[in-house]
């Protein structure tokens, strides 16, 4: 018996998603570099890599470090930074460190960006991915000058291969994903046209969410090469609620106790400090329950979840005090960067462990 709470991970399940995924992308014609932040995990990165991934995305150089000394069990030494990195002295010297072991591509967005990323480097075997905006209004250049960054680069002498953005703006309901998914694909067309003027060919031209990656065969053809869904292995409670899964996709849940019962009220003991505390403003719960759908956690502090069942769910079916839940977070990302390690069901209980937690610079 395993102590709540803890995140759980279905085996079946994750399999499922990830082989899912690569017959998608396999039919739209794209490559798979999946986002490693999500899951932080070895294990899963071999998942990936043995189901046709061509690589993994990181967000930052510690997680790139993590994962670039887990080659042995992932079976992968292509990274890719996803983000417009500004190094001093110290992270320059990892970059380069770096550069030696793996085969590495990192993010830029702005002339002085670039230039100031040539000087950090000098001259490690790296590769460079100009950022656009696609409408999230986050990082990344204006689609239309991105030819201008590249030139910068090239004549900073990075080698530059393409184009990059993160349709961020997709996580929301309604026609949220679909805007999102034309949002990205014309911006990485306009991008990908800048960069042909300024003399570089964009060779890569990457993009995907885990909500627009549903709709590649649909608007994706012939702009995107490949895709960094982070999310889909598992899978939340956020990607349940805009339509991008159901709940028999979630292979992922925190293990909670039922501490206490009071009609159409329970309380868990998977606070925001096993969930995260996300909550768009759309959500409609700071969590789910995966084997309750219609109830809702209504209030989150950090060892307590307060969770409220509808006047239509008999009272027999309600948790009783004691008994195991499973919650599903609504961002599993900030939930997988709590732990240590993960607990795979997978005919046993094996420990999977989270290997880049806390990487975050």
């Amino acid at each position: 018996m395993i102590d709540t709470p803890y995140l759980e991970v279905d085996v079946d399940r994750l399999d499922r998603n990830l082989a899912a995924l690569a017959a998608s992308a396999r039919r739209a014609g794209v490559d798979v570099r999946p986002h490693a932040k999500t899951h932080k995990c070895a294990e899963i990165a071999r998942r990936q890599i043995d189901a046709g991934a061509v690589g993994l995305t990181v967000a930052t150089v510690g997680e790139a470090e993590a994962f670039a000394d887990a080659a042995g069990i992932t079976g992968c030494t292509d990274l890719f930074i996803a983000f417009p990195l500004w190094a001093g002295a110290e992270k320059s010297a990892r970059l380069r460190a770096l550069a030696e072991r793996v085969s590495l591509r990192i993010g830029v967005d702005s002339v002085e960006g670039a230039r100031h990323l040539a000087g950090s480097l000098d001259s490690a075997p790296v590769q460079v991915l100009v950022e656009v905006d696609s409408g999230q209004h986050r990082t990344g250049t204006a689609s239309d000058r991105a030819g201008e960054v590249a030139a910068a680069a090239s004549a900073a002498g990075l080698d530059v291969i393409g184009v990059f953005t993160f349709p961020g703006h997709s996580y929301g309901p309604g026609q949220t994903r679909r805007a999102a998914a034309v949002a990205e694909v014309e911006a990485l067309a306009v991008a990908a046209e800048s960069l042909r003027r300024a003399g570089v060919e964009p060779r890569v031209r990457s993009g995907g969410s885990t909500p627009t990656v549903g709709l590649l065969g649909e608007v994706g053809s012939g702009v995107l090469t490949e895709i960094r869904p982070g999310v889909y292995p598992f899978n939340d409670a956020q990607q349940v609620e805009i339509g991008s899964c159901g709940f028999d996709d979630v292979a992922l849940t925190a293990v909670a106790t039922v501490v206490r019962r009071d009609c159409r009220r329970i309380v868990l003991d998977s606070g925001s400090k096993i969930l995260g505390a996300d909550r768009a403003a759309w959500a409609t719960g700071y969590g789910r329950l995966l084997d309750h759908p219609d109830a809702r956690i209504v209030q989150l502090s950090e060892h307590h979840a307060v969770v409220e069942f509808g006047p239509d769910t008999p009272t027999d079916d309600i948790p009783r005090l004691g008994s195991l839940v499973r919650v599903v977070p609504n961002h599993v990302c900030n939930a997988v960067n709590l732990v240590d390690e993960l607990v795979a069901i997978d005919g046993e209980d094996t420990r999977w462990p989270v290997i880049a937690r806390g990487r975050n610079s």
